[in-house]
């Protein structure tokens, strides 16, 4: 059987489908270890596989305050394609699965001839058609990396996404890409709509003004008579909101627990929140935490697609009062939410992810 490597970096969205892609590829009997940065041991071991720590990369945190600077800094950073070296040269590696992100370990890969696939976990037209164009894409080529050119160079592109859904047309899609569907944790069915329960979530890492969005969803919700189960990530802190009787706060809870529970999702617009929602059935009230970021983007096509309402990450309590409650009562977003909710079922992208990646792995060099 196959040795493949996934490396990633710790994020929000980025690292749930990887695990994903990961727990089919073991089930199949494959050897699958990680490399990433080091605070993310305990979330790769705790899902049951080996894990090498970037220890050359700089210091990194998701949580922390950090400006686009240091996420460029970050993606740039030469620590990860050193530690990528030196992990292949440790273990014999039939394939490496790396984040499309992840610039240097994509040189890296490049540059030694290592049999790589790019894993881009969100719309590959946002990648190629807007972050590409963006700010940090600039910086990234000012620093010699060019993320088309690097990602052009991998076997292929696996994009977690619906192509029904990717703003890129599929004639303009260079032969290397393929989209596999969704990657989401446990198995997604329709929830039931029992009651009127929803789900607020807006992002497990930091964004700025995401504590005051926060805070006006929780004002919102204080006049509906919905129960909200709300989950802050580490990047708030719960006892720092103020929570009326009706919500219930949370650091963290499985998505996968409660979706089945609830009625309506609110979130911010996170490509893996988002299709998880759907793939529960659920319509949603996006609220994008950052204009730099697939975001606004994710929240654009699923509201064209008639499954979601995009409000802004200042909104007020009564607009988003009334977004809320409006697709509450909505049938017509409840059966957009519940078409996509079946394409992405039937997609299966955990499984088609692995087909890919173990043909390749499995192909003569």
């Amino acid at each position: 059987m196959a040795r493949i490597l996934f490396v990633t970096w710790e994020g929000g969205g980025n690292v749930p489908p990887a695990l994903g892609m990961a727990a089919e590829l073991a089930r199949r009997g494959d050897t699958v270890r990680f490399l990433g940065h080091p605070q993310q041991r305990g979330t790769v071991e705790a899902a049951g596989f080996r894990f090498e720590s970037c220890d050359t990369a700089r210091p990194w945190s998701a949580t922390a305050r950090t400006s686009p600077a240091g996420y460029l800094g970050m993606f740039t950073d030469a620590g990860p394609g050193r530690d990528l070296a030196a992990a292949v040269a440790r273990e014999r590696t039939d394939l490496a699965v790396i984040d499309c992100l992840s610039f240097s370990a994509l040189r890296t890969a490049q540059e030694t001839g290592l049999r790589h696939v790019v894993l881009a976990h969100t719309f590959h037209g946002y990648l190629t058609r807007s972050w590409s164009r963006g700010p940090l894409a600039v910086g990234a080529a000012f620093k010699g990396y060019r993320p088309l050119r690097l990602w052009a160079s991998a076997e292929e592109v696996l994009v977690t996404a619906l192509p029904e859904l990717d703003p890129a047309r599929s004639g303009s899609r260079p032969p290397n890409v393929h989209h596999t569907g969704p990657v989401l944790p446990g198995a997604a069915r329709p929830a039931r709509f029992e009651g009127q329960r929803i789900l607020v979530s807006l992002s497990t890492i930091h964004y700025p003004a995401q504590a005051r969005a926060l805070q006006a969803i929780l004002d919102a919700v204080a006049d509906l008579p919905v129960h909200a189960v709300v989950t802050t990530g580490d990047a708030v802190e719960p006892s720092t909101m103020r929570a009326p009787r009706n919500a219930e706060l949370h650091r963290y809870i499985p998505h996968d627990e409660v979706m089945p529970e609830v009625s309506l999702v609110v979130g911010h617009g996170g490509h893996g929140t988002t299709m998880q929602a759907l793939a529960h059935d659920l319509p949603l009230v996006v609220m994008p935490m950052h204009p730099m970021l697939d975001q606004p983007a994710v929240g654009k096509v699923v509201e064209e697609h008639g499954a979601a309402r995009v409000v802004r990450r200042n909104a007020s309590p009564a607009r988003i009062r009334a977004a809320i409650a409006d697709l509450l009562t909505s049938a017509s977003h409840r059966q957009a939410a519940a078409r996509l909710g079946a394409l992405i079922r039937a997609r299966g992208g955990a499984a088609a992810a692995a087909d890919r990646i173990g043909a390749l792995a499995a192909a003569p060099v």
